[in-house]
């Protein structure tokens, strides 16, 4: 497709933090120049600005030779990048929050705004990203991972350690590699880019304040790699069910904390740091979960903090790792009621928990099990995939190209699986598909057009198919090469049953679907072609929007069924 459409967050500008500030006076004067030692302060409605004349940033060219504003609206605040590879353009808007906000001093509710913010603007583009302070990016990124149920699209927290308008900064790369990904790429996940790597937002923490190197995913590979070519680790990137429409739980119980264990902790600092109204404690333990089994005052008072109902989840102190219970220094813990943290990041362990405490209508057991949980990819999942090698299939192409290497297998499978994928959609084979599944295939990758097997499954009519897609969590929204997502296939086709097993997953007509509509039912109300009518009106189109010469679609039929039945979807 030629563009895709973002909705770009400044949600964080503060220089004390080294993130982006007012723009260099380049662009326009700041009204207090940083000296050195100087604390900077952000300035508003500056930034936009500056990056419009910046031509990596914008093609102003390209804008009014395509009228786009008056397409996208919005001229003061919308953007459009160079063209990309394959004629792809990215054009995103912005959204400045005021007052401006240091990270330092978030709150559940700054992440409640943004979440609903991303709600609110969930169908009029095609993902986000927000710009953000470094500090606390982790734990926004983290919260928003929960917050965010059935998500399909991608959001993407950025930012720098050197303000933008610095000679060295970080700024411009990290933010121009989150638009391309944002923009260009399906991966429907919240997630943090720095330095040329897209991670899990769930899976990062912050590593180094003086260094560009500054966040890591201790143990996840990073989801995307920005070198001289961009390569998204489709094997990584997060596959949830999504049967059911995007929403955001604002919804986090702040009665938790962290509490890190050190030699010589005092039973009185753990009593008074578990006492009401504390509800959740992430215990950041010696080596892989251990504590000493020598203190029973301290084991005593965690178990009387677990028996009145408080979660205390078991997290390592170490970056890397996972809690077990090889040592009896771990055991111990368990016994008093703990649960295994597995290899969380404190951050992700604090928002699950606040996340999961804030369900209603759940009993304790419930909301334990839930902490043992994949919920989002914050921790290592226990599925184990096939062994490329045990694949007949692979093994006899592998043989008769004379490959043996795993990186060669690997290849082989990338590049053969989705037609394959594709060619078992379209004759509606779902056992075929979970064998292609099995071999650790991503069924949301395309062909050689883009085309998934969504895609696929959508135009045929296959039902049961669509629905196990959704639930192996294939990305609902993507686009072939053509701009066609899963529901316009369905609308195309006519296939009724689809389009509303895909709307209720949360599926939705783009923008530019939604401009040219209005022709599209005037066409089909001038050939009397109810059905053709009623499966867009399913698929989200407003019957009342007029076509190129102003018509609608009631002002050009008069008489029968299609009569009444405009009649009454105007009423």
């Amino acid at each position: 497709r030629e563009k895709g459409q973002l909705a770009l967050f400044l949600f964080k500008i503060r220089s004390s933090e080294q993130i982006r500030s007012q723009m260099t006076n380049h662009y326009q004067k700041p009204t207090h120049w940083p000296r050195f030692m100087e604390i900077l302060e952000p300035e508003e409605n500056v930034f936009v600005e500056g990056l419009r004349k910046l031509t990596t940033f914008h093609d102003e060219r390209y804008a009014e030779e395509t009228c786009m504003y008056d397409f996208y609206g919005n001229r003061d605040k919308t953007l459009v990048l160079p063209v990309y590879k394959d004629n792809k353009r990215v054009v995103y808007t912005f959204l400045e929050y005021s007052p401006l906000l240091d990270s330092s001093n978030m709150t559940t509710e700054d992440w409640a705004k943004i979440g609903k913010d991303i709600e609110k603007n969930y169908e009029g583009y095609d993902g986000f990203v927000i710009l953000h302070g470094t500090d606390t990016m982790a734990y926004t990124a983290s919260a928003l991972s929960f917050m965010c149920d059935h998500l399909g699209k991608p959001v993407i927290l950025t930012g720098s350690q050197v303000p933008i308008y610095e000679i060295r900064t970080d700024g411009r790369d990290n933010l121009q590699g989150a638009l391309l990904l944002a923009g260009l790429f399906h991966i429907p996940e919240v997630c943090l880019y720095f330095r040329n790597k897209l991670y899990r937002g769930n899976r990062v923490t912050k590593v180094d304040a003086g260094s560009f190197d500054a966040f890591t995913s201790p143990n996840l590979s990073p989801l995307a790699n920005l070198d001289v070519d961009i390569t998204i680790n489709w094997d990584t990137v997060w596959i949830a069910n999504r049967s059911n429409k995007f929403a955001v739980n604002t919804e986090l119980n702040r009665n938790v904390g962290l509490l890190r264990l050190f030699p010589g902790i005092t039973a009185a600092t753990v009593r008074s740091f578990l006492q009401l109204p504390m509800e959740g404690v992430v215990l950041e333990t010696y080596g892989t979960g251990n504590a000493p089994d020598n203190r029973p005052d301290l084991l005593a008072e965690m178990k009387k903090a677990t028996d009145r109902g408080v979660i205390i989840i078991n997290t390592t102190q170490c970056l890397r790792g996972t809690v077990s219970k090889v040592y009896a220094t771990g055991e111990v813990l368990y016994k008093a009621g703990l649960l295994p943290g597995m290899d969380m990041t404190p951050e992700a362990v604090l928002s699950k928990l606040s996340h999961v405490l804030a369900i209603e209508g759940l009993d304790l057991q419930t909301k334990k099990k839930m902490m043992a949980e994949n919920l989002r990819g914050e921790m290592m999942a226990d599925l184990a995939k096939l062994n490329l090698r045990d694949s007949r299939f692979i093994q006899v192409i592998a043989k008769s190209l004379s490959i043996s290497c795993g990186e060669e297998l690997v290849a082989i499978r990338d590049a053969l699986t989705p037609p394959l994928a594709c060619a078992a959609a379209k004759i509606g084979d779902v056992e075929a598909l979970k064998s292609i599944q099995e071999m650790g295939s991503n069924l949301s990758v395309g062909d050689y057009d883009g085309r998934t097997p969504l895609h696929i499954a959508a135009s045929e009519g296959h039902l049961k198919v669509v629905q196990y897609l959704l639930d192996q969590g294939s990305t609902i929204h993507s686009r072939d090469r053509y701009g066609d997502t899963p529901l316009s296939n369905a609308v195309r086709f006519r296939r009724k049953d689809i389009v509303m097993v895909l709307r209720k997953g949360g599926a939705h007509l783009s923008r530019e679907q939604l401009a040219v509509s209005g022709t599209e039912l005037c066409s089909l109300a001038a050939n009397g072609d109810l059905d053709g009518l009623r499966i867009w009106n399913l698929a989200g189109a407003d019957l009342t929007t007029p076509g190129y010469d102003g018509q609608t679609a009631l002002s050009v039929v008069s008489t029968g069924v299609l009569l009444r039945f405009l009649l009454l979807r105007y009423s």
